[in-house]
């Protein structure tokens, strides 16, 4: 069966209009979440866009920081909390 998609229009705080490409089976999910939810889709997509960029931005933090915690020894979470008492 091929994959159909759906247009999507994001409106972020600086007037800007994002444009994606979507199957309709995520569509159709969407739009039951905003509905259960009571929440815009757009809302529902702009927090998740939102989350993932947050990850990534840590996940590269961690990276780049982590040779410098290992060379002190902080290896585990339980290391970093030691760290800070």
């Amino acid at each position: 069966m091929p994959l159909t998609a759906t247009n999507l229009v994001l409106h972020c705080n600086t007037m800007t209009t994002l444009t994606i490409r979507i199957p309709d089976k995520m569509r159709r999910e969407l739009k039951s979440l905003s509905k259960a939810e009571n929440k815009a889709v757009s809302d529902i997509v702009r927090d998740s866009i939102r989350r993932h960029v947050a990850v990534e931005r840590f996940r590269a933090l961690r990276k780049n920081v982590l040779p410098y915690a290992e060379a002190q020894g902080i290896l585990t979470d339980d290391d970093v909390f030691q760290s800070l008492r």
